[in-house]
């Protein structure tokens, strides 16, 4: 029987799950915010938020307990360094689920999982490319003018005032 055993199991065994956990897990710290299916996000909400609060104790035991999970040491520098301070004060609740409409291929229920607070950080640029839309004349003209300031200005040669 499975009485009170709440691990939700996603339909993988235990080392996959694991390993998708940590993946998971390292790419919501490193960008705030994941899009994922619902059942999904819903598993990494306590193992996101338990991080967090590890990251809060900023101890060593406690970054290396966090770098059991999260592979990235860039990550784990970026929870202690610069999200657990941003949630200091709080005590709990770090993240929020945002349910989106169904994605079209399997019906599957999607949602959006992102830390409080990150919607106030400006969302990175995508960078341009197969589904950035098409170049255009205007793309082309404007780099080349970001590329031919600095080049221009190198050109000039420094003249001394002679008073």
């Amino acid at each position: 029987m499975r009485h009170r055993k709440t691990t939700p199991k996603l339909g993988r065994k235990a080392s996959h799950r694991k390993a998708m956990t940590r993946n998971m897990v390292t790419d919501f710290l490193r960008n705030e915010r994941l899009r994922t299916t619902e059942a999904k996000a819903k598993a990494l909400r306590p193992v996101a938020e338990k991080l967090i609060t590890l990251g809060k104790r900023e101890s060593l035991h406690a970054r290396r307990s966090a770098a059991r999970l999260i592979r990235d040491d860039a990550v784990v520098r970026k929870l202690f360094d610069d999200l657990a301070p941003r949630y200091a004060e709080r005590p709990g609740g770090y993240t929020r689920i945002t349910k989106l409409p169904a994605r079209g291929g399997d019906a599957a229920d999607m949602a959006i999982i992102e830390l409080i607070g990150a919607e106030l950080r400006a969302a990175p640029a995508r960078p341009k490319g197969k589904r950035g839309g098409p170049r255009t004349a205007a793309d082309d003209a404007a780099k080349a003018e970001a590329t031919a300031e600095p080049a221009a200005e190198a050109a000039e040669p420094a003249q001394d005032e002679e008073d």
